[in-house]
């Protein structure tokens, strides 16, 4: 198990010792935390916890350190947990029986659960949100996500690895090259682990902006495809959602330009277009959390497909100017397969 951490002294312990409740034999697994260059105590925390520690003197990134973990490993089976994620007891013992009951799969992830730790709305409405995303499209997918997966290591020496030049969406880009090579990825979300991330409006929007948005854009142009139909945030209905708030805010534009009040009602209806296609998701979070909280999460919606069309149109201007985004990978791949799974 791979667990590749930045300053995260405050969450470390937890998920470490997570780890270590796994009902799985203790005794056919090894834990390696790789510290990317931090600067507070994570380092002194992991030698408590861990089976070894790798460290990157200069942060490099986490597609970096989970490259440095893989080529630490010895096992057959690379599973890469987030610093910040509490892995269920099950996590490690549901990957190896998948691998083993199903040879043509080469990764697996699953998802958050519905317990996150950190309150406030805009934390509890992420990680949820993250939750409902993944429960909605088990089964084969296009994608990765290193937050909670495991990859036959054979399949990910095939890769070369995360792209290093990626700091964001390295995992996405990562489950595309798998595809690409003709190996199954599954999406199995009762797989699970607890998110211990505290988020604020300002990261909110950071992230879904310049962290995820704009690169998820111009990995879509440069593969010149959006993956399979119905794929997290890939489904029809997102991607109309996100046109439908791009319609309202040229509605607005148009009312602030000629003056016309009727076009702010256009840009109503349009958002409330948008409010009709959440309405599943809406009343998953009214039976969570409360009718309440899912009326305030409504701006957060809205505020999501607002971001999204700006990521695609900075997507587009900046695929114009530099159309690849990534380089082939830095470091050959991991050393050779053994038979215990790491």
């Amino acid at each position: 198990m791979i667990v590749p951490v930045r300053n995260g002294e405050d969450v470390l312990g937890d998920s470490l010792a997570a780890v270590r409740a796994s009902d799985f034999p203790a005794a056919d697994w090894d834990l390696i935390v790789v510290d990317d260059g931090s600067t507070d105590g994570s380092a002194a925390v992991a030698r408590r916890l861990a089976d070894a520690v790798e460290h990157l003197p200069v942060a490099q990134g986490p597609a970096a350190a989970r490259n440095l973990g893989a080529r630490r490993a010895r096992g057959a089976i690379l599973v890469f947990i987030d610093a910040d994620v509490c892995v269920h007891p099950d996590v490690l013992r549901r990957f190896v029986e998948i691998f083993t009951g199903e040879p043509g799969v080469g990764a697996i992830f699953g998802a958050y659960d519905t317990r996150p730790r950190a309150p406030g709305l805009v934390s509890q409405y992420r990680n949820l949100l993250h939750h409902y995303v993944h429960a909605q499209s088990p089964g084969d997918a296009e994608t990765f996500w290193a937050g909670c997966g495991a990859m036959r290591r054979e399949v990910f020496a095939e890769t070369g690895g995360f792209d290093e030049t990626i700091h964001q969406l390295e995992d996405v880009e990562l489950g595309h090259r798998v595809r690409e090579l003709g190996h199954r990825v599954l999406l199995r979300p009762e797989i699970q682990g607890t998110h211990l991330k505290r988020w604020t409006l300002r990261s909110m929007v950071t992230t879904d902006l310049f962290g995820r948005g704009i690169t998820w854009m111009r990995l879509h142009l440069q593969q010149g495809q959006s993956g399979r139909p119905g794929t997290l945030n890939l489904r029809p209905a997102e991607k109309a959602c996100t046109a439908l708030s791009g319609l309202a805010i040229c509605a607005v534009g148009t009312a602030a330009v000629r003056r016309e009040a009727v076009w702010l009602l256009v840009a109503l209806g349009f958002l409330v277009m948008v409010l009709i296609g959440n309405t599943r998701m809406l009343h998953w979070f009214a039976r969570e959390r409360g009718f309440w909280f899912a009326l305030r999460i409504v701006p957060l919606r809205v505020l999501y497909y607002v971001l999204n069309d700006i990521a695609v149109v900075l997507g587009l201007v900046l695929h114009t100017l530099t159309p690849r985004l990534g380089r082939a990978r830095a470091h050959g791949p991991p050393g050779p397969s053994v038979s215990r799974p790491s």
